[in-house]
């Protein structure tokens, strides 16, 4: 098996629960001309979404591998990052299945992202869709907690696409992901994962800002590429 250089993987986030926190992000992106990053639209309602694109328009980004899509997201939002920004993949949750038909035609761009509750829908079909976005502390805390999910993404690492993965931090105490980082050894798990399990587009998913998720990029790029 070839080496994987996770330096041509791993991308900066734009998150965030609130419009200050893109715009700030945004305005960081543009000083630092950063031209890659993945976009996270789960907390964003529609009219902040609609600024975001606007605004997404306007700056250095030129590529955005992956966006996190949320309920009421609709196909021109899709169709706006694949034909704008190069857009190859779009994670859903588990219960976005139910709503898969409001997304039809873009099903092979679709990649389920899953938690660690123990609890998975019955209408979870991941072979419907493009494959695996699996977000590797949610997976970290689904092993350390024995839950069904892990069982559910184990079974299928022969059979289906594990394509992009969702970065955040993992505490191994609370078994909990974490948004924010206040330690670069919250990434430390990351060297127990199987290679497998990462796919070739990988999104940091924090709330800290990009010029920390820049400097967290260069600690994950050397703990994963001397890991492999």
């Amino acid at each position: 098996m070839s080496k994987i250089d996770f330096s041509k993987r791993i991308y900066p986030g734009i998150t965030g629960g609130e419009n200050i926190d893109w715009q700030s992000k945004l305005k960081e992106v543009n000083r630092l001309g950063i031209k890659e990053a993945a976009v996270f639209l789960e907390r964003f309602n529609k009219q902040e979404r609609d600024n975001l694109r606007r605004f997404l328009l306007e700056s250095s980004i030129k590529r955005v591998p992956l966006v996190h899509l949320r309920s009421d997201t609709g196909k021109d939002e899709i169709q706006f990052f694949i034909d704008n920004f190069q857009t190859k993949y779009f994670n859903i949750h588990e219960d976005h299945f139910n709503l898969l038909n409001q997304w039809e035609g873009y099903w092979n761009k679709l990649y389920l992202e899953m938690d660690y509750n123990g609890e998975i829908d019955k209408n979870v079909k991941v072979g419907r869709i493009g494959g695996f976005c699996v977000d590797l502390a949610h997976f970290k805390s689904a092993i350390a907690r024995g839950s069904e999910e892990a069982y559910y993404i184990f079974m299928r690492k022969n059979k289906i696409k594990f394509a992009t993965n969702h970065l955040g931090g993992y505490s191994p105490e609370t078994q909990r992901d974490l948004h924010v980082i206040t330690d670069l050894k919250d990434f430390d798990y990351l060297t127990t994962l199987p290679n497998w399990v990462f796919g070739d587009t990988i999104a940091i998913e924090v709330d800290n800002s990009i010029e920390e998720q820049i400097k967290f990029r260069e600690y994950l790029i050397k703990i994963l590429n001397g890991r492999n």
